[in-house]
């Protein structure tokens, strides 16, 4: 039976293999990373380790995100992971995989799932985060929203002015529509 057919009859979700395909979105699908003696190697730290944004395969390290197709792919990636959240309990200070606050919602999607390196707040998620325009903003950015200068929620834009978060006690991981216009959208790169 050829694979595609496969593919098609059996649910991604019972196969395990989400893990390894947003791996596979993020390294693309290009071909083999450059030899160890290229001069093609993506950034590396003076260490010799690969740099933010960047995954070592055979020792040479490799930008996962460097092109918009493959930021887009990974932002598809990340909203479908906040997506499959949708119910979870708001708790306090929990960063999954059963409960979340809003910026736990995020550290789950980006670090645990993602291997995304962020921090664990929101206000140090924005500061860490590329600020983008809002004209520009795209599904799987995040979206802070402001108080005196400080982000105080956080939730993965999912395309059409909605958010997935995670708002406050008493409530589940919910899509919502953006309430406000206090916000600022910053890309992880």
């Amino acid at each position: 039976m050829p694979s595609s057919t496969l593919a098609r009859r059996i649910p991604l979700q019972s196969l395990a293999i989400t893990p390894l395909l947003a791996a596979a979105l993020l390294l693309g699908t290009g071909g083999a990373p450059p030899s160890s003696g290229s001069s093609q190697a993506g950034p590396a730290t003076s260490s010799g380790t690969a740099a933010p944004g960047s995954v070592t395969i055979n020792a040479q390290p490799v930008a996962y995100a460097a092109t918009p197709a493959l930021r887009a792919a990974r932002g598809r990636v990340a909203v479908s992971i906040a997506a499959a959240q949708r119910g979870d309990p708001y708790r306090y200070g929990a960063a999954g995989p059963s409960a979340f606050d809003c910026s736990g919602l995020v550290y789950y999607v980006y670090q645990k799932r993602l291997g995304v390196s962020i921090p664990r707040t929101a206000n140090a998620q924005r500061l860490a985060a590329v600020r983008v325009a809002k004209a520009n903003v795209q599904p799987g950015d995040l979206i802070f929203f402001m108080s005196g200068g400080r982000a105080y929620h956080v939730g993965i834009y999912a395309g059409y002015g909605k958010v997935w978060h995670a708002p406050k006690p008493g409530q589940t991981v919910q899509l919502s529509r953006i309430w406000t216009t206090a916000w600022v959208p910053g890309r992880l790169r």
